[in-house]
């Protein structure tokens, strides 16, 4: 049977949704198409030129900074966060599900850095810190214990920073294992149970392959939203920028299309992530799916 004509209705709703698509990711690609202007072009349109000389020049380093060094450190944050974000929300997920005193109250106060600004969780965790190095210091002086006199600062990329980070990508993570244990049939542990298995058995041969899927959907939260994260490192990070700290720097100093390529760059690597997990996603869904038939 051959469909009649569509209403005008769904001419209006489809331009827009193609105007919403427009305005989200406009910004990305003339950022994208800007990064290849030729050596005289400028900031702006029209293209002056196309070449990827703006990619060698940021290959050879952009000014005074050292943007591999903190393209390094936002890989390496990004990484220990998307561990650690999997394996705690994946652990408390196990533990919200069984049921303890004060679980809601734990729930509230973990997914309350949501709703508190970034800026100032940041803040408070360089506030912290800088107590604790008072203290420290203030020790050090009193004792005069050698082992306290070269201390410096506890802030740094793997303390505060990754605390800071944590305070953001964990919520996200709980909420994601909770949507997902939701949906989780018991019968597959029970299962297990009366074919004898034990219960660190169950957890690594049943649930984990199981959850594998929505397990990989954390790590990719975990690390883009630690990876592009700004704010909530700003007062966090101690002595050495991550990327987005230096891009940020960069764009008072730097008047060339290289802030256009080092933006490509970035959006490159998250763009590069996300196709990991989804390919990731589909293999685990297709090995399922090839087990059970089998």
């Amino acid at each position: 049977m051959k469909d009649g004509p569509r209403p005008f209705s769904f001419y209006v709703l489809a331009a827009l949704f193609a105007l919403f698509v427009l305005f989200l990711y406009g910004p990305t690609l003339t950022i994208l198409v800007l990064s290849f202007q030729g050596p005289q072009g400028g900031l702006t349109f029209p293209l002056n030129g196309v070449s990827t000389h703006w990619f060698s020049r940021l290959w050879a380093g952009v000014g005074v900074v050292d943007i591999w060094a903190a393209f390094g450190r936002s890989l390496r944050l990004g990484l220990v966060v998307m561990t650690l974000t999997v394996v705690l929300a994946f652990f408390a997920g196990l533990a919200f599900r069984k049921g303890f005193r004060g679980s809601g109250a734990l729930f509230a106060f973990a997914i309350a850095s949501l709703i508190v600004p970034s800026i100032v969780v940041s803040l408070g965790i360089g506030l912290e810190f800088r107590l604790i190095d008072d203290a420290v210091k203030g020790l050090a002086s009193a004792t005069g214990w050698g082992f306290l006199q070269d201390y410096g600062t506890g802030m740094g990329l793997y303390t505060s920073a990754l605390g800071a980070h944590l305070t953001w990508t964990l919520p996200f993570g709980l909420l994601i294992m909770f949507a997902v244990f939701n949906r989780f049939d018991p019968a597959y542990e029970e299962a297990a149970r009366d074919l004898g298995a034990s219960g660190g058995q169950t957890l690594r041969h049943v649930v984990v392959p199981i959850l594998a899927p929505s397990l990989v959907g954390v790590a990719l939260f975990g690390f883009t939203l630690s990876f592009d994260e700004l704010a909530r490192t700003s007062q966090a990070i101690g002595g050495r920028n991550t990327l987005p700290l230096e891009l940020q720097g960069l764009t008072t100093t730097v008047t060339t299309p290289e802030i256009y390529a080092l933006g490509t760059l970035t959006t490159a690597v998250s763009a590069l992530v996300i196709g990991c997990a989804l390919t990731a996603v589909t293999w685990l869904g297709r090995r399922r799916a090839r087990r059970s038939l089998g």
